[in-house]
């Protein structure tokens, strides 16, 4: 076991780790933020995408203990996030998500590109989206969503007159 420090969604953890245990394992079993979906657990299906360090990731990929000293936020520390406010509404509207069990890591995912890309072509967020499996949806509605959230998002950056 090791003992590590970090914050997750914004506060100080400290917990004893298995070297070989996955951030997912850590984040679902131990601090009981089950947002993080476990799929294939292979980092082939993106449902266990959290952001480290401003980055997305896949956190059974990523082991527990490469998160000491970082910052994790998971899908249930992004509630007051304006950009993931803005995809969750969209997500709805657009008729982005069924089952839901896929949603938090595009979600995360998504917000991470907007977060890289002001205006990202319908290409663009295919791409930025490839390495997400939704058994449900067929995509449109997915890339539908994250366009008219980046559209959104643009015009409430525009300068007002």
């Amino acid at each position: 076991m090791m003992t590590i420090s970090f914050h997750v969604n914004g506060e100080e953890t400290s917990l004893a780790v298995e070297p070989r245990e996955s951030l997912a394992d850590v984040l679902r079993d131990r601090l009981a933020l089950t947002g993080t979906h476990l799929g294939c657990e292979h980092g082939a299906c993106g449902a266990c995408t959290v952001d480290v360090d401003g980055k997305a990731v896949r956190a059974c990929l990523f082991l527990g203990v490469m998160a000491d000293g970082r910052n994790v936020t998971t899908i249930e520390g992004l509630r007051e996030d304006r950009v993931m406010a803005v995809l969750r509404r969209q997500f709805h509207e657009n008729h982005a998500l069924q089952c839901g069990f896929c949603t938090p890591g595009m979600l995360v995912m998504a917000r991470d590109l907007l977060n890289r890309m002001d205006n990202p072509s319908e290409a663009e967020v295919r791409q930025g989206m490839a390495g997400h499996i939704c058994r449900c949806t067929g995509y449109a509605g997915i890339v539908r969503a994250i366009r008219a959230s980046a559209e959104e998002l643009a015009i409430a950056r525009a300068p007002q007159d």
